[in-house]
């Protein structure tokens, strides 16, 4: 049975670019994984993929290479922690025909992949901003979602439009809510409540606040670096709060462990988060 370690799959999205999306996906890769949890991370920013870039890394080919020529998913993995299951599915650079894939490319990719994403304990699928048809697909088929949020005005007002999008034509309606980049926990907290009033209001439906992180300098120092942040700072600020998201994050797939088994790890799951 391909799905003997029971994958929790998790998309991380955001309504608008320059929140730290893919910073935290990796990063929160980095904290699962070292919980001792095998991992994916798949770049879902399938046209704009940015995640090597982070890890200083040049893959040989990609999700392209997977598409077109028929390459093999596994032929295009590249291990990140040798010795510890934590392997990256690049994807591909400046390929705007795969931004906005139709539905039989997407059927092609969801084939191709759900064997290998069945051997992890953990699919984390960094997706890219914004609500285009291809990020719509991958997030609907996600058991967990998570939405990125800083203070940010037009962060909220986009990330509001992502959700509604998501709710109202594709039926979803759990949300776990990262706030980053907040200055404080007050801070965090009343960004998370401003997005929840709204969508109670209009949307008819509840967030879940699953934490936040702060801002820490420490961050762009790694980035700059491209190394983790956890791992080129794990005392800073940062590194704790993303610790104590994939804490939760493992208390609820242990307490689910009943509703992963015996289905296929790519599908439109039920609601984990409740």
């Amino acid at each position: 049975m391909i799905n003997a370690n029971k994958t929790l799959s998790l998309a991380v999205m955001s309504g608008k670019g320059g929140v730290g999306k893919t910073n935290l996906s990796l990063n929160l890769s980095y904290a699962l994984n070292a919980g001792g949890n095998s991992l994916l991370l798949m770049d879902c920013d399938l046209g704009l993929a940015n995640l090597d870039v982070l890890l200083g890394i040049s893959p040989e080919s990609n999700m392209q290479d997977l598409l077109i020529s028929g390459t093999k998913p596994s032929d295009i993995v590249i291990p990140i922690e040798e010795g510890k299951k934590f392997d990256i599915l690049p994807a591909a650079s400046g390929v705007p025909e795969l931004v906005e894939m139709d539905e039989d490319m997407q059927e092609m990719l969801f084939s191709k992949i759900s064997k290998l994403v069945g051997r992890y304990q953990y699919l984390v699928m960094d997706l890219g901003a914004g609500i285009n048809s291809t990020v719509l697909s991958f997030a609907t088929i996600a058991q967990m979602r998570f939405v990125v949020i800083t203070p940010e005005p037009t962060s909220l007002t986009d990330s509001y439009a992502l959700i509604k999008v998501l709710h109202t034509r594709h039926n979803v309606s759990d949300f776990n809510i990262i706030v980053n980049q907040a200055t404080t926990s007050k801070e965090a907290k009343e960004t998370f409540d401003r997005l929840n009033m709204a969508c109670e209001k209009f949307l008819n439906i509840k967030l879940k606040n699953i934490g936040f992180v702060r801002y820490d300098p420490a961050v762009t120092e790694a980035v700059r670096r491209q190394i983790p942040f956890l791992k080129y700072a794990p005392k800073s600020e940062a590194s704790r709060d993303i610790l104590n998201i994939a804490v939760k994050i493992q208390k609820i797939r242990m307490e689910n462990m009943g509703k992963l088994g015996d289905r296929p790890v790519i599908k439109k799951f039920p609601d984990l988060s409740t």
